[in-house]
């Protein structure tokens, strides 16, 4: 009689949002999507239908809550998504493993390291011989209690990021074989203290291009499983925050030698990490731009950028671009056309789009919720489009005033790819400026623009952090302080 071989069972599930704590915006039910059971399997392509992953075990989909980065989410929201998964796990087990899919920078109200909390939830939930993997993001964080309340972790090794699916789909296949064979591995966990924004740490330049190429390389080493290094959140002000390198496997001396080396590497190259594009204050961009004839120059309005947990609707940029002559002068005359994308403002939005399009509008907008840096502007324009459905910024409505155009969104939304401007009726390519709220340009946009620059404002993800006031660091973390020396010792767990 032929045997049956066990097709394990692996439970997915997670909270996934990247919160700062200087943001005066507060994540609620809204901000979060809930996918369960096969709609969550199937958002990640390895696991879809027909792929030979997941033939090869039966995938629960248990609850994944995932949201646009954006401030400290409410306590009640997380315990609530805590308690299902906890709940649900303990139902629908037993498992053999366990895949967190979390992002590592999520603030909660009342907590100071919610991606362990979580990771211990889940522990709890499904007993000590269930493997349980992490896949995190590379700006994510990992305190000396999360690595060991899991067995596997590791993130991206991209940034920008063009490995996500990649990174958890190598978190998911080392969990399925470690299940299928070889059990808890070994992790080597040290931490860095360095704390950089995510724009210093870019691996389309040096140093940080050949310090993830080693990472890599240390992964295919002999005994090893897989080997991370996160480079920390920065608009996050807690204990956990700073760099941290994991190395797994199952030869403790190659791990703890590699995590060291590692380690060590990205401490030395602190000083070398700078911005992954020219950086300078508003003035200085706006002059760039006006002296060149790059088109399009895209300029990152960077400091309320909400796809690093900004409000989105800091009107410190906008209230100067709408004061510059150059916007208001016909092209005869030297006038220069932009596009700024975008200010979130439900009510400003609503009023805009009933006016409709081809209507003169008044419309306070902006700072509604993050108000510290400047007040509302008043757009008086003329309105040249307008879209009530829009999947993530509902209402979107285009504002003409002058030679600038202003997106006005009912809610935060991005604005990443060509398409996203093409469909209100914008051409990006034939604009002289486009200022966007994002640090790092995507892949799209970057390679879109003709020139570009990283400019320095204030938001709650300002990538001047002396502006902020961190002072929860637990100890001295470059650049706010000089640790002096640094000897990595990294722990085995």
């Amino acid at each position: 009689m032929t045997r049956t071989p066990h097709r394990p069972r692996i439970a997915i599930c997670g909270m996934a949002i990247e919160s700062s704590t200087f943001s005066p915006h507060r994540s609620g039910w809204e901000a979060f999507t809930l996918l369960r059971g096969n709609e969550l399997v199937r958002r990640y392509p390895f696991l879809r239908d027909g792929a030979p992953l997941r033939r090869e075990a039966e995938w629960v989909g248990v609850l994944r809550a995932s949201a646009f980065p954006g401030g400290p989410v409410l306590t009640d929201v997380y315990e609530s998504v805590r308690a299902e998964i906890g709940l649900a796990l303990e139902a629908q087990g037993p498992f053999d493993g366990v895949l967190l899919d979390v992002h590592g920078a999520m603030s909660v109200l009342g907590y100071t390291d919610a991606e362990a909390d979580l990771a211990r939830a889940v522990r709890d939930a499904v007993g000590p011989d269930c493997l349980v993997a992490a896949t995190m993001d590379v700006h994510g964080n990992v305190s000396r209690e999360l690595a060991r309340a899991v067995d596997l972790v590791s993130c991206h090794r991209t940034a920008a990021h063009e490995d996500d699916d990649e990174a958890r789909e190598r978190a998911a296949t080392t969990l399925l074989r470690r299940v299928d064979h070889g059990g808890r591995p070994h992790k080597a966990w040290v931490q860095v203290p360095v704390l950089l924004p995510g724009e210093r740490v870019s691996t389309r330049r040096e140093p940080a291009r050949g310090i993830y190429a080693d990472v890599a390389r240390v992964a295919e080493l002999d005994g090893v499983l897989d080997a991370s290094l996160w480079v920390g959140y920065a608009w996050a002000d807690e204990p956990r925050c700073r760099a941290a390198v994991v190395v797994t496997g199952d030869e403790p001396d190659v791990l703890v030698r590699e995590a060291g080396r590692l380690a060590r590497r990205y401490w030395d190259a602190r000083d070398e990490l700078g911005p992954v594009a020219p950086a300078g204050t508003y003035e200085e961009c706006l002059a760039a731009v006006l002296a060149g004839d790059a088109r399009p120059f895209v300029l990152s309005d960077s400091g309320d950028n909400p796809m690093a947990g900004g409000a989105g609707d800091v009107t410190w940029t906008l209230a100067r671009l709408l004061d510059e002559p150059v916007f208001a002068l016909p092209p005869e005359a030297g006038g220069r056309t932009g596009i700024y994308a975008s200010l979130p403002d439900a009510e400003a939005a609503r009023t805009v789009a009933d006016a409709g399009v081809g209507a003169r509008v008044e419309v306070g907008a902006g700072a509604r919720v993050d108000a510290a840096h400047h007040g509302p502007v008043t757009l008086r324009g003329v309105v040249e489009h307008v879209r009530t459905d829009d999947p993530v910024a509902g209402i979107v409505c285009v504002v003409a005033v002058g030679g600038l155009r202003v997106v006005l969104t009912e809610r935060r939304r991005p604005y990443h790819l060509e398409s996203d401007f093409t469909a209100l009726g914008l051409d990006p390519r034939g604009t002289d400026v486009v200022v966007v709220k994002i640090g790092t340009l995507e892949t799209e946009l970057h390679d879109m623009a003709e020139d570009w620059m990283l400019m320095l404002t204030p938001g709650g993800v300002d990538q001047d952090l002396s502006r902020l006031g961190h002072h929860r660091l637990g100890g001295p973390v470059h650049p706010f302080s000089s640790p002096g020396s640094y000897d990595p010792e990294p722990e085995l767990l």
